[in-house]
């Protein structure tokens, strides 16, 4: 069992020990014996997406949806104001048509990252959001792939008032993120660089949020997406075409009024 435990935790290690160069006693450099140790992997081994790294990250990380992310990301009840706002990282990706194929290296270095982040007990919960399959629920967050939110959930007051609550907005390069970078996000609070979500559409504290319509009007939005793009141009042409026939008809009746019938020039001109 420690045998398996650990060629799940391989993987990942030596995924992020080649960001760094490691150095072992007197300076020597163990890089090397790194690059033996993945050559001796197993092809289904040296995969992190495929093998433990994403064995580990479906343990730990939350699968979020239109149905469970409201009581998903709450704080826990054993929370209190003291330890202070309760901390997740949620990863919105996506497949071919939301994110154009481009998610894979996302999705891989997220998976390493979660497996560092199991043996960390500092870390923040983990979430992950596929807008392929859950496209309501980014068209509510008004989001989409490749980003991560840093969330900052406080605790409730003793009078049940809730402070706002703070998300920060990291988005991904799809070409050269690293599980570092994901792990960095929380350990050097890199997080605090990104922008912070705000607007009508905040999940928490937005106004439509407020209002309780916020999901109403994601699945009007996924709606609109549903439509293809000609409707929008025989629309636009429509209205369009309206707004031009009622200046006409208004000019015509302008000059009606300044001629009588018969068409003769008016008695005052």
């Amino acid at each position: 069992m420690r045998f398996t435990t650990t060629l799940l935790l391989l993987p990942a290690a030596l995924t992020l020990a080649q960001d760094q160069k490691p150095m072992g006693f007197f300076g020597m450099d163990f890089e090397p014996y790194f690059e033996i140790a993945k050559a001796y992997l197993p092809a289904a081994l040296s995969s992190p997406v495929t093998t433990g790294a994403s064995a580990i990250a479906a343990k730990n990380v939350v699968p979020l949806t239109n149905d469970n992310w409201k009581t998903t990301l709450t704080p826990s009840p054993s929370a209190t104001t003291a330890s202070g706002p309760e901390k997740w990282m949620v990863l919105i990706s996506g497949g071919n048509k939301t994110c154009f194929g481009r998610c894979g290296e996302v999705e891989r270095a997220w998976n390493e990252s979660a497996a560092v982040f199991a043996a960390d007990p500092s870390a923040p919960n983990l979430g992950y959001i596929d807008c392929e399959s859950q496209a309501i629920l980014c068209s509510t967050w008004l989001t989409g792939p490749a980003a991560i939110y840093y969330m900052l959930l406080p605790v409730p007051a003793a009078d049940q008032s809730k402070p706002a609550t703070t998300i920060y907005t990291v988005t991904l390069n799809t070409t050269t993120v690293t599980a570092k970078d994901i792990v960095e996000i929380h350990t050097k609070k890199t997080y605090e660089q990104a922008p912070t979500y705000e607007g009508v559409f905040h999940p928490f504290d937005g106004t439509f949020a407020k209002l309780g319509v916020n999901v109403v009007v994601g699945y009007v939005l996924w709606g609109f997406g549903l439509l293809p793009s000609w409707t929008f141009m025989i629309l636009i042409s429509f209205v369009s075409r309206s707004i031009m026939n009622r200046r006409i008809g208004r000019q015509d009746a302008t000059m009606a009024q300044g001629r009588p019938l018969g068409g003769a020039p008016a008695a005052n001109q």
